[in-house]
């Protein structure tokens, strides 16, 4: 999973340019704003996914012995169980091109070409059998099938891809939270269309919770402020919202009054809250009461919403959080609320892109994201390995 939200300087506000020169029309065909990505060559090269990472690619129960395929990063993949164990191979045999997860498993562990059965031992990807071709084959040994790096974690079987590299122990790139603390979780996951970029950076994105998330039935009785003074903190492989400010109530110049306050919310707290974009008057668990994975890149035009909420209670404070995960959260909160986030993901069109002060959040994810690449590439280089596109 890597780093994630949890700096660049904001450049569309120190532009040197007079106030003439920034009110000039655009040329005829350009848009006004930032019109690439190339201030972070990595981020704006991984359309399909940063390589070099563990992903969750599905709950655990989904895979058995028939074989299915996934798409992870572009990259088609078959997964199976045998005798308990998850294996992933490239669901595409070299022979013709036929995919894999379309045959079956003739021998314990192996998974055998649908078309003349070449036969592939499942741990190391080496060629085992040409049923067709009898059991002195020729074939046999001269080649393997590409394998990738399996492990099963909180219920959901997760893969590495990444370009030759071994791949680290995944409980380096969990949430150190969910590995260190014994937990209960509630999730969710769910194929969804947009770019895994538009769907992380809006995860992410300060702005947009107070407004468009303002009609969610979750936050239906709780106030939000009409807008925050926020900044940005990095703690490891981590980056943070930190709110210095919390304003719920606004008079716009020309325009009148504007708040996000009603009859029926709860009365707004009196100090600053960091956790979520809305006001609560319980104690928020010192763990943290709830964490989510980042979206899973499927391809540059799809990816997998891996929602995760977690519960650190003991005792029958697990049964209370199952009894409420299942009965109205994993709907209000994982449905509802998170539909309209994948609403805007859908729609959203960038670069061209004209930022604003709330968007230092995603410049900051940014410049993470491309310290991490650049520092994986530079590893990579060392080892005399070829860094790909991310």
């Amino acid at each position: 999973m890597g780093p994630g939200p949890r700096g660049d300087e904001l450049r569309f506000m120190s532009n040197p340019v007079s106030n003439t020169a920034q009110r000039r029309p655009a040329r005829p065909g350009r848009l006004p704003g930032r019109q690439d990505w190339s201030s972070w060559p990595h981020y704006e090269a991984a359309a399909a996914g940063f390589r070099g990472y563990w992903y969750p690619v599905g709950y655990s129960s989904r895979f058995g012995g028939k074989p299915a395929q996934i798409t992870l990063l572009g990259e088609k993949i078959v997964v199976i169980r045998d005798r308990g164990r998850v294996y992933a191979l490239k669901d595409r045999c070299p022979h013709r091109g036929v995919p894999l997860s379309q045959g079956n498993q003739q021998f314990p562990g192996t998974i055998s070409c649908p078309y003349h059965g070449w036969t592939f031992d499942l741990a190391s990807g080496r060629l085992a059998a040409v049923i067709t071709d009898g059991p002195a084959s020729p074939m046999c040994g001269k080649l393997s099938q590409p394998t990738y790096p399996v492990e099963e974690r909180l219920g959901m079987v997760w893969i590495f891809v990444g370009d030759g590299e071994d791949a680290p122990p995944i409980d380096e790139q969990l949430p150190e939270e969910l590995v260190a603390n014994e937990a209960v979780l509630g999730s969710r996951i769910q194929p969804r269309v947009g770019n895994w970029r538009f769907a992380c950076e809006n995860g992410y994105d300060e702005g947009h919770a107070k407004y468009l998330h303002r009609t969610a039935l979750w936050r239906l009785f709780k106030p939000m402020p009409v807008w925050n003074q926020t900044h940005i903190v990095r703690r490891g492989r981590w980056i943070y919202r930190v709110q210095d400010e919390q304003h719920w109530d606004a008079d716009f110049p020309g325009l009148g009054p504007w708040s996000n306050r009603a009859w029926y919310k709860l009365r707004p707290p009196s100090a600053v809250q960091n956790i979520g974009n809305t006001g609560s008057h319980r104690p928020v668990n010192p763990v943290i009461a709830a964490q989510e994975f980042p979206y899973v890149p499927v391809d540059a035009d799809n990816h997998l919403y891996v929602g995760v909420m977690a519960n650190f209670e003991r005792g029958l404070g697990r049964l209370a959080f199952y009894a409420k995960y299942l009965g109205f959260i994993r709907w209000l909160f994982h449905g509802q609320f998170s539909a309209q986030d994948k609403w805007m993901v859908e729609v959203t069109d960038a670069p061209p892109e004209r930022l604003y002060r709330p968007d230092d959040s995603l410049l900051k994810w940014r410049k993470l994201a491309e310290d991490t690449c650049e520092e994986r590439a530079t590893r990579l280089r060392a080892a005399g390995l070829d860094a790909g596109e991310s």
